[in-house]
């Protein structure tokens, strides 16, 4: 593994660039707490739902670009970028940086621990684990898409793409001949995230369950 300080410094940048609360700014900028507009949440959704698809749109850009920041950062200063993690132990440092970002946008600490959901941060952060990981975030964000276009679920959407990353992780470390320790890594984070995208939709599942869950239909314009 990388310097402790350095990989710290690193972790550390990862969870307060995730903890920039963009949704909440932009809500501010157009003069509305999105906190208590719309569903209240302060994703890219939300932001859409309440302002439009242009300010959704934004949100979305930023908060995956607070994620692959960071991450990609990381990579070109450890000299990783390029598939060079070389084993599990550099592997896990990398992709404990992208969870920080992910972990600080769930879990702001300038809004008290009370975020979003983590999807957007997330996708942004697994692309900047260039090239392995890049791949199939990129795969589940065309799930994600097809999905939402389908049928106007973005939480179903949501789920669908964060459960189809370990597998495409997997693959993608076998595609790239990455030795079994460093996939085991892929598979075992992206899992872990995957858990916490599920867990954070919860209410959205019992919605779906119950055929109330809203539909967004400015992404779909």
């Amino acid at each position: 593994m990388d310097a402790p300080a350095t990989w710290g410094l690193w972790f550390a940048v990862a969870y307060l660039a995730g903890s920039l609360p963009f949704g909440l700014l932009i809500g501010r900028w157009q003069g509305v707490d999105l906190r208590a507009a719309g569903s209240g949440n302060l994703g890219a959704t939300n932001v859409g739902r309440v302002l439009g698809r242009k300010w959704g749109l934004v949100c979305f850009a930023l908060d995956a670009a607070k994620g692959l920041g960071p991450v990609l950062g990381y990579g070109l200063a450890s000299g990783m970028v390029g598939g060079e993690a070389d084993g599990a132990l550099r592997a896990l440092a990398w992709l404990s940086v992208a969870a920080a970002a992910m972990v600080g946008h769930v879990f702001p600490v300038w809004l008290k621990f009370k975020g979003g959901k983590g999807v957007a941060t997330g996708l942004g952060a697994l692309l900047g684990v260039w090239p392995t990981l890049t791949l199939p975030a990129a795969v589940a964000a065309l799930v994600w898409l097809g999905t939402v276009r389908r049928t106007g679920y973005v939480s179903l959407a949501s789920m669908l793409a964060a459960v189809s990353l370990p597998v495409l992780a997997v693959l993608s470390g076998l595609m790239f001949d990455r030795p079994a320790g460093e996939v085991a890594v892929y598979a075992a984070v992206t899992a872990a995230l995957a858990g916490l995208v599920v867990l954070r939709h919860r209410s959205n599942i019992a919605r779906l369950r119950a055929g109330t869950e809203t539909k967004v239909r400015w992404m779909s314009k």
